[in-house]
């Protein structure tokens, strides 16, 4: 595990992060709505030992990065993590997300396409696809859903919900406990923000899609294939896992990533 000794002080909000050094290619992992850096221990480890530069860090109001200072918007966590990267110097890193957090790798990517050389999206929705009626009453109804639930069985309600097996499930309670509802609605409001349809739009950097064949989590069991086949990539499915599958099954998902990157290195040495 990486000690989060990193400090970066915006906006009312010490953001709380780790950077192992060293000359490699920079990754920088950011964690989804609720969870915290923890569920990439297994991925940063693997990258670490095998010449990354790796970074991971906790989103403001989540882990380590407590108190929030100011609510939690899309366009706040878009400047944090664009922040970050400038603090850290990184040249063009890969931006490796899950879920909420590969949001915001897509959304900073469209911002800048040079501000990144590939994306690695894992569990997480596709900001600019096609949406169903069906799907935009969905996005309609959640916020509504998650204010119906009581503050004191929503850590397990998502916790379930997200993982399969019973220590991603133990962990996911962990980290959903650590923020308070109110919080936790506003975070899911800024993913829902970055939900925005353009289907004429493409990645303009190398992209790596991820998931748990058990993810049941809004329409990314049936998006991410359209969205591969929309981008010409092949989607990773990792078998048994759910919407948490860094932490499901973390080793095949440490593998496709680290399997990714060896050929994005391949094609620019080229």
């Amino acid at each position: 595990m990486m000690n989060m000794t990193g400090t970066l002080r915006l906006d009312g909000c010490d953001l709380r992060y780790a950077d192992s050094g060293g000359t490699g290619t920079p990754v920088v992992f950011t964690h989804g709505a609720g969870a915290d850096h923890v569920m990439f221990a297994d991925q940063a480890e693997h990258l670490r030992a095998r010449g990354y530069r790796v970074v991971v860090w906790d989103l403001r109001g989540h882990g380590l990065s407590r108190p929030a200072g100011v609510p939690f918007t899309a366009g706040r966590a878009l400047a944090d993590l664009r922040a970050l990267i400038g603090h850290l110097a990184l040249d063009r890193p890969v931006l490796a997300g899950q879920s909420l957090g590969g949001n915001l790798g897509q959304a900073l990517v469209r911002q800048d396409r040079h501000l990144a050389r590939a994306l690695i999206v894992i569990d997480s929705a596709w900001n600019t696809g096609p949406l169903s009626w069906s799907e935009r009453l969905l996005l309609k109804l959640a916020t509504p859903a998650l204010l119906a639930v009581p503050a004191g069985r929503l850590p397990r309600l998502m916790a379930d919900a997200c993982a399969v097996t019973p220590a991603a499930r133990a962990d996911a309670r962990r980290a959903f406990s650590q923020l308070p509802k109110k919080e936790f609605v506003q975070v899911w409001n800024a993913a829902v923000e970055l939900i925005t349809p353009d289907p004429g739009y493409r990645t303009p950097v190398p992209l790596c899609l991820i998931r748990g064949s058990h993810d049941r989590t809004g329409n990314i069991a049936s998006a991410m294939p359209r969205w591969a086949g929309a981008e010409g990539v092949e989607e990773i499915v990792i078998p048994g896992a759910g919407h948490l599958c860094t932490q499901d099954d973390p080793r095949a998902v440490s593998t496709a990533i680290e399997t990714f990157l060896h050929t994005l290195t391949c094609q620019e040495r080229r």
